[in-house]
């Protein structure tokens, strides 16, 4: 559920004073003979959303556990600072495409959230828990699903208890494997608002794979199309507009499509720039650029 790599603590929110980018360089997967993905290179921003596109099976989910370092990869995967000198491992927070559990099962999203925050039986939590997991909750506007029974959730509102999860302790970095996969239009709205939130409020790098293209071109700063490689990369305009894109959706329409290819009204969307404190020659603007 959730990766943690502690290291020094972390200043206030939009300085760009932790981890600036992350940086893969010829990233490859292998298992065996088979490759996964090979030589994908991404450089991923704090304060920006990056999300991932592509078909299934052109390695998303592995490269968020490459990342994770959960599965081998060869290439390099750097973490730097606004300086652009090494930060060391950062905090990462992970949320899943789906949890597995008995649904039937008496579990409450307090009791989730007391299990994964101590090695302790279930009758020696301490009496502050409950605070703490309101507040957790309130980051995603789930308080008031703190006695639920986790069978009872809706998909929207367990995809955002397990990211209150993954905010526990606040991570530089949030990888999200389709977290919000068949997830009803409200539950969306919702579900990005936060991270918007999180991007303005903590300057966090998120990293989002995702097959809904019109909440990406939404919301995305970035946007990398993935085919056992990265295919093309950029702003949300400039991908949705490569002949590549849509050869790969099958798009109909000029500037991009939704998953069945019957495409989408384009949503005018200024991808956030970095930080004005950055001083990694990686973000300098280039020439002609403001």
């Amino acid at each position: 559920m959730l990766k943690k790599f502690f290291r020094h603590s972390k200043g206030e929110g939009n300085d760009c004073s932790r981890v600036c980018c992350t940086k893969l360089e010829n990233f490859t997967v292998k298992v065996g003979k088979l490759t996964i993905f090979e030589d994908v290179n991404i450089h991923a921003h704090c304060g920006q959303l990056t999300a991932v596109i592509g078909p299934n099976g052109a390695g998303k989910s592995t490269l968020l556990r490459a990342i994770l370092g959960e599965v081998s990869h060869t290439g390099s995967l750097k973490y730097t600072d606004a300086k652009g000198k090494h930060s060391g491992k950062p905090v990462i927070g992970y949320v899943p495409q789906y949890l597995k559990f008995d649904v039937s099962a008496p579990v409450t999203v307090l009791d989730l959230f007391s299990v994964c925050r101590s090695s302790r039986p279930a009758w020696l939590f301490p009496s502050n828990i409950r605070h703490e997991v309101e507040e957790s909750l309130k980051r995603v506007k789930a308080v008031e699903l703190i006695d639920r029974r986790l069978g009872a959730l809706s998909g929207g509102e367990l995809q955002r208890v397990l990211l209150a999860l993954a905010l526990n302790p606040m991570p530089d970095i949030l990888l999200l494997d389709e977290p919000v996969s068949g997830v009803d239009q409200n539950g969306l709205e919702i579900f990005y608002n936060i991270l918007e939130d999180l991007q303005n409020n903590e300057d966090m790098t998120i990293i989002l794979i995702s097959h809904d293209l019109n909440m990406v071109a939404k919301h995305a700063d970035q946007v990398v199309l993935m085919n056992k490689g990265v295919v093309c990369s950029g702003t949300p305009q400039e991908v949705f507009s490569d002949h590549r894109t849509r050869k790969i959706f099958g798009m109909l329409a000029e500037g991009g499509a939704n998953r069945g290819g019957t495409g989408f009204v384009w949503v005018e969307h200024q991808p956030k720039k970095h930080q004005a404190g950055c001083g990694c020659p990686d973000c300098a603007p280039k020439e002609g650029e403001e």
